[in-house]
């Protein structure tokens, strides 16, 4: 019998693959092992289980995915077909998909350059991605014209500083045309709130440190942002629901979308187990001990995963440019879109529900102190 449980798995007998086959039928065909496997078990997760109404999806974004085409390519059909609910996500990674929005041009470049000559012509390389560095210096010139102005002079969370940057950018997308152009705008428009885990390590944090030269009174809130991105998660769980996690990548992204649960669990003392479903894309190893090739199950240590959805976790050793790309390929024919969850709008209520639960937490607490400070004293007298 347990010979017999052991075969019970798909029988790997693909048929020949042809000139008419759709992405979806060549990965349910020929995806059957090794990573390639992982990656079909992964799209379905997330076709299957994350797109369901009834799932809050956490999109972590780390590498230089947006100057690949990425954003544009593969994230903003994400946000626009109501898959993805909230996102945090590399400084660098929204800042360089500003470079689409305002009209600058990324090259295929190869690996054959000699760094030094595209140093002395100021051409910036991306690996196998050139561009001029002028894109740079515009693109700063813009940012920092936009900081400048009477929106943005407050202490703000990050996913409220990208939200007004992303209405600045949709009034000026509407005033050519309306086409969206980058993650900031859609994002804007879909009411997605995008956390950045390390805000001053960016150009858009670079940016906010020279206004602050200027007595500009602009300052990132990093507290606001772990409440507000624990509320989400907070939410999702207690509203009946469930949440998931896509990880591009690894790095400090990674880490801000998992921690929400330790923080419900450890430092809040509220009743939690995790997120219920995780997906992550990495070329990190474990062996090394980062967080960044740390597995599902040495999460769940930390109460990261639900230990009861385990099963419901694929790590994918692939690059993330490959694997999302036949993702989101896979979901837009294998999955309906859902309504927009949008989150932006509703974070102070959410945080106001994290606070009071926090609170009778808190209440709970002294009220047991007390009745065993009063209980000693009687023992004592």
């Amino acid at each position: 019998m347990k010979k017999k449980s052991q075969l019970k798995g798909r029988v790997i007998r693909p048929r020949p693959i042809d000139a008419k086959g759709a992405v979806a039928d060549l990965m349910e065909n020929s995806f059957l092992a090794y990573n390639a496997g992982r990656l079909l078990e992964a799209s379905q997760l997330f076709a299957q289980q994350m797109t369901r109404a009834d799932c809050t999806v956490g999109l972590s974004i780390s590498g230089a995915l947006t100057p690949a085409g990425l954003g544009f390519s593969c994230l903003i059909p994400l946000i626009e077909h109501g898959w993805i609910d909230w996102i945090c996500s590399t400084g660098a990674n929204l800042y360089h998909d500003m470079h689409y929005h305002l009209g600058f041009t990324m090259h295929q470049g190869g690996l054959r350059w000699d760094d030094l000559t595209l140093y002395q012509n100021r051409i910036i390389r991306i690996y196998d991605i050139l561009f001029d560095q002028q894109v740079l210096l515009r693109t700063d010139r813009f940012v920092y014209e936009l900081m400048e102005g009477p929106d943005f002079q407050a202490k703000l969370s990050t996913p409220e500083l990208h939200w007004r940057l992303g209405r600045k950018i949709a009034e000026r997308e509407e005033a050519a045309g309306g086409a969206v152009t980058c993650m900031l705008s859609a994002a804007y428009r879909y009411d997605v709130p995008i956390f950045t885990s390390s805000p001053g390590d960016s150009t858009l944090g670079l940016n906010a440190a020279a206004l602050a030269l200027r007595d500009n009174r602009f300052e990132f809130d990093v507290l606001a942002d772990v409440n507000l991105s624990t509320a989400i998660v907070f939410q999702a769980k207690t509203g009946g629901g469930r949440s998931g996690v896509l990880i591009l990548g690894g790095g400090s992204p990674k880490n801000f979308v998992l921690q929400t649960e330790p923080q419900i669990q450890e430092v809040l003392g509220l009743d939690e187990k995790g997120h219920d479903y995780y997906i992550q894309f990495t070329d990190a190893r474990t062996d090394t001990g980062g967080l960044s090739g740390a597995t599902p199950s040495e999460a769940m240590t930390w109460g990261k995963v639900d230990p009861n959805q385990l099963s419901s976790s694929v790590v994918c050793y692939v690059d993330s440019t490959i694997a999302t790309p036949l993702l989101v390929a896979y979901t837009l024919a294998r999955a309906k879109p859902r309504r927009p969850r949008r989150l932006m709008r509703k974070l102070p209520d959410l945080l106001e529900r994290l606070r009071e639960a926090y609170r009778g937490v808190r209440l709970g607490y002294q009220g047991k102190h007390r009745r065993s400070d009063s209980s000693g004293q009687r023992r004592r007298h």
